[in-house]
């Protein structure tokens, strides 16, 4: 008999004798260590995706930057070069004060623009703005002199900011 009590017992009491890894067959449920395994499981996976999802998203984002940047000093350059042609505008009808204003405009463009390919070390084209920032001083005191040769002056500041565009007319 006493042999039928321990056949007993490992029926009644089978956690005692299987592998951790399975679920108690009279309960169905997972051990504490089962449970530890299966949720440290899960939080390395979860992990693993945050981290490449982040490292995915992370991957195109230096070019977007100097996109965006190459996009922003296009755009000062294009919005002071438009600046200078409506000066020049204003001085073929005489209007010697709006060509002023329109010079003023173009020289804060073309400041930010400087700023920009001094951040980007672009020295050359730097050299060029400055140039091109003669070219509006000296178009703009001819224009105080009420001078119409300060559509000339206008015209090769003009044409220097074409150049750093890389449109060459």
């Amino acid at each position: 008999m006493p042999l039928r009590r321990t056949a007993r017992l490992i029926d009644v009491c089978p956690s005692v004798h299987q592998a951790p890894s399975q679920p108690n067959r009279l309960t169905g449920r997972y051990t504490t260590i089962n449970k530890a395994k299966l949720v440290l499981g899960v939080c390395v996976a979860l992990v693993v995706v945050l981290l490449g999802g982040w490292l995915w998203g992370a991957s195109g984002k230096g070019d977007l930057v100097r996109a965006l940047e190459a996009s922003e000093l296009r755009n000062s350059l294009l919005e002071a070069r438009s600046s200078i042609l409506t000066a020049r505008l204003d001085l073929d009808d005489l209007n010697f004060g709006e060509a002023s204003r329109h010079l003023e405009d173009a020289r804060a463009q073309l400041r930010r623009a400087g700023e920009r390919l001094t951040s980007l070390g672009r020295q050359d084209d730097v050299k060029q703005l400055e140039r091109a920032f003669a070219g509006i001083d000296e178009a703009q005191r001819l224009a105080g002199q009420l001078d119409r040769s300060a559509n000339v002056r206008a015209a090769g500041a003009a044409q220097i900011i074409d150049e750093v565009l890389g449109t060459r007319r």
